[in-house]
């Protein structure tokens, strides 16, 4: 894992565990804390207009919910000892490889699953 998320992973294990919160930190919890925190964020966009901009009152709440969001994500990464940064790129990888520039540029067709 990249040294910025093994940090911000050891200051919430940290964080956790001066609260004695490790029991309440299941990864089903994680999970649902993760979605709830993911549908704030949702909320925050669910109105706008095409195009509409998001005032700094928005903005300020949106960068709130990411912190939420990237939080729980770290810490259910740590939970599951999953590296969020290795597990994308390899995401990443098999996605070039699915979704070829040529063929789906321009284009938001879902392209057949790779493979086994």
């Amino acid at each position: 894992m990249s040294t910025e998320i093994e940090e911000l992973a050891a200051r919430f294990r940290a964080f956790v565990e001066a609260r004695d919160w490790e029991q309440f930190h299941t990864p089903k919890n994680l999970v649902m804390a993760l979605a709830g925190e993911v549908g704030e964020l949702v909320a925050e966009f669910q109105w706008l207009a095409p195009g509409e901009p998001l005032d700094e009152a928005a903005m300020g709440r949106v960068r709130a919910e990411l912190g939420d969001v990237i939080g729980y994500l770290v810490r259910l990464a740590d939970v599951l000892g999953v590296d969020l940064i290795a597990d994308a790129h390899a995401k990443l990888d098999q996605s070039e490889k699915r979704y070829d520039a040529d063929t789906y540029r321009g284009s938001a067709r879902k392209a057949p699953p790779l493979p086994p």
